[in-house]
């Protein structure tokens, strides 16, 4: 099979860990990297073997258009709706980061320009391809604790996520886009769509423009009660960054992703006592990985095995621009809600 030929936009401090993901996987050949900032640019492309930098998009896409076959795009959210825009106007597939766009209507706009000029748009949403998500998923799929009424999603955290990262704290939205994101796109993941929605948001933390805390009840269509919650104001007796945690009730017993991904399955054995089995979803480790967020980065390589199959014709992508564009809603639709003091209907 011929490989397909990519350029990166963006070398950023997240690329590096988007690139050598890509390098676990066949079939493909980064041909081309852009930065506004030059000196990035070469910096990644030496550490990588990029052949052609550019600070210019534009230049990179005119003189390799012909040979490209997607670009994926890894830049801060308010250049998303530009880049994609310039990248399907020259017939190349899309791979974006989340959150797809600065607002919603840029969302939809984005997914409208992909349709329009024929090229495939994906999302690159990699929290649902986490290895205890998938492995819970797995336990739901195979009915161990019957049918889910209730769950409990929950991303809570005192982690200096500012110290790191400080124009999160400029963010007039931040944690429903930032985390909300992935959080929503995981309940979507494992409880089908939404029905409606009811969220309260607060800013603990007097230090920033958004808000740091946001609980989200929605109804999903399965029939499940879903509470979907956020924090970065959370001082709990144990940090669970970067981890998601997550309970189900079932008709049949429970299920509990815990800490230090342990997943324990609560059913009723042929005795009728309860009976509590566990077992651990470590994630897979990789050298270029931090081990501290292998979750997080590991999940990068099977979200991209995932839209590159898709890129060859060899199975379905489930984080396409379309898909990722139901996430979008309910990001939005949150913000509503809070705003309004009101249950959202879809």
């Amino acid at each position: 099979m011929q490989k397909l030929k990519f350029a990166v936009i963006g070398t950023g401090f997240w690329s590096t860990y988007q690139i050598a993901a890509w390098r676990e996987l066949h079939g493909i050949e980064l041909i081309a990297s852009y930065n506004r900032t030059r000196q990035r640019a070469e910096s990644v492309a030496q550490q990588f073997g990029i052949p052609h930098v550019y600070d210019d998009v534009d230049e990179l896409l005119d003189r390799h258009a012909d040979e490209l076959d997607f670009v994926d795009i890894i830049t801060d959210v308010d250049t998303h709706s530009l880049f994609t825009e310039k990248a399907a106007k020259r017939g190349l597939d899309v791979i974006c980061q989340k959150p797809m766009g600065p607002n919603r209507d840029a969302a939809r706009q984005m997914v409208k320009t992909c349709q329009d000029a024929g090229v495939r748009f994906y999302v690159h949403e990699n929290f649902r391809w986490q290895t205890p998500i998938r492995h819970l998923k797995a336990v739901l799929d195979a009915g161990i604790i019957g049918r889910p009424f209730k769950a409990r999603v929950s991303f809570c955290s005192a982690f200096p996520v500012f110290d790191n990262q400080p124009f999160l704290a400029e963010l007039d939205k931040f944690i429903l886009t930032d985390i909300g994101s992935h959080i929503l796109d995981i309940c979507r993941f494992l409880f089908g769509e939404a029905q409606s929605l009811y969220c309260q948001t607060a800013r603990v933390n007097p230090g920033i423009k958004g808000e740091d805390v946001a609980n989200v009840l929605l109804k999903m269509s399965t029939g499940v009660t879903c509470y979907a919650e956020m924090s970065y104001a959370s001082l709990l007796e144990k940090e669970a960054f970067p981890q998601t945690l997550v309970s189900v009730e079932g008709e049949l017993g429970s299920v509990l992703l815990t800490n230090d991904f342990v997943i324990k399955t609560t059913t009723r054995g042929a005795d009728g006592q309860r009976k509590t089995e566990q077992r651990i979803a470590n994630p897979p480790a990789y050298a270029w990985a931090d081990p501290a967020y292998a979750v997080v980065h590991s999940s990068i390589v099977d979200c991209n095995r995932n839209i590159l199959n898709d890129l060859q014709g060899d199975g379905k992508a489930e984080t396409t621009g379309d898909d990722n564009l139901k996430t979008v809603e309910l990001v939005y639709a949150a913000y509503d809600s809070a705003a309004q003091n009101r249950v959202i209907h879809f």
